[in-house]
């Protein structure tokens, strides 16, 4: 299977941003994200226990350093189920292994350095266990997973632009923020999934305050309170966001197809913050923004996303529920 279909197997919005890189951009991008989608599974996998996921992270790591054969890692998953696609990219290691040592060295050595550092992360958090206690050990566990993300991206789009390199160490952490940004929305919208699977990345210091315990959260009679905490969740995402907006604002407007390969993810965001508060989706299931929101803000970027004035004013208006 190509790398393209691979990306679009494992995740159709992510596809969307990434095919409107630059060319060669592009290539580079969906070879690092298949490779952090490998860190994905291994973690995420609900057929392995916290221990297996630790040791196959690290061994995932040994292998992005060359100092293990990646059919190491292959004969470690061969139970799993191969119509998974994350579970088809991690079997098919190889062959983007094989696409990115076509890459020059300095792309390899930055692809391959933040997805070793983020299978490290993951497997550190494997081992602490399926509670977050405090918001420090939650933005802890979103920078292995969506800070680091960042980082790269940011270098990436540094050596591909003079002027992003200019400015790369005032971006640098304003791309963690845009991480974990995204990455507390993934939470929200992932809460009762990843509940049901044993682990709960909300802080005790959020929902405890209210009364509530790990055990008691998703009991009926304590939907209004599960909402307050939503509510905080959310607060805590716009705040990143709003570092995120500004990341975007970094990027020179001739450099459109980087600036829509961000901004689409950064409003996609912002528009399912807004149908989350107080919509009890949240805590039944999954609250998601509708396929023709998807469509219209990837029409209207794509026509107007050039001018930081207006993605600020048209931020706001998705930020309010206001009609798009």
């Amino acid at each position: 299977m190509h790398s393209g279909d691979m990306l679009r197997g494992v995740s159709r919005t992510f596809a969307l941003s990434i095919e409107r890189l630059p060319s060669s951009l592009r290539d580079f991008v969906t070879t690092a994200y298949l490779l952090f989608r490998v860190s994905d599974c291994l973690e995420d996998n609900d057929k392995m226990i916290a221990p297996q996921k630790a040791e196959l992270l690290r061994l995932w790591a040994r292998v992005l350093a060359d100092s293990m054969p990646v059919s190491s890692l292959a004969g470690e998953i061969v139970e799993l189920d191969e119509k998974d696609p994350e579970v088809y990219v991690a079997k098919h290691a190889d062959q983007v292994l094989e696409g990115l040592r076509r890459f020059p060295q300095p792309i390899q050595d930055i692809i391959t350095h933040h997805v070793n550092e983020t299978s490290l992360g993951m497997a550190r958090w494997q081992e602490i266990g399926p509670n977050v206690q405090t918001e420090e050990e939650m933005d802890d566990y979103m920078h292995q997973v969506a800070g680091r993300v960042g980082y790269m991206l940011t270098d990436l789009f540094a050596w591909y632009s003079p002027i992003i390199r200019e400015r790369k160490e005032e971006m640098l952490p304003l791309s963690r923020h845009f991480g974990l940004a995204l990455q507390t929305v993934n939470i929200i919208r992932g809460l009762h999934k990843d509940y049901e699977r044993g682990w709960l990345y909300v802080p005790r210091s959020y929902y405890e305050p209210l009364g509530l315990t790990k055990e008691t959260l998703f009991s009926p009679e304590n939907a209004a309170k599960v909402l307050e905490m939503i509510d905080k969740l959310a607060d805590k995402a716009e705040h990143h966001l709003l570092y995120g907006l500004n990341y975007i604002t970094m990027i020179p407007k001739w450099l459109h197809g980087i600036r829509l390969a961000c901004i689409w993810p950064l409003l996609f965001a912002v528009r399912t913050l807004a149908v989350s508060r107080n919509n009890i989706n949240v805590v039944l299931s999954e609250a998601k923004i509708t396929r023709s929101e998807v469509a219209k803000i990837v029409r209207d970027t794509t026509l107007l996303g050039w001018s930081n004035t207006w993605l600020v004013n048209y931020y706001n208006r998705l930020h309010t529920m206001q009609t798009i």
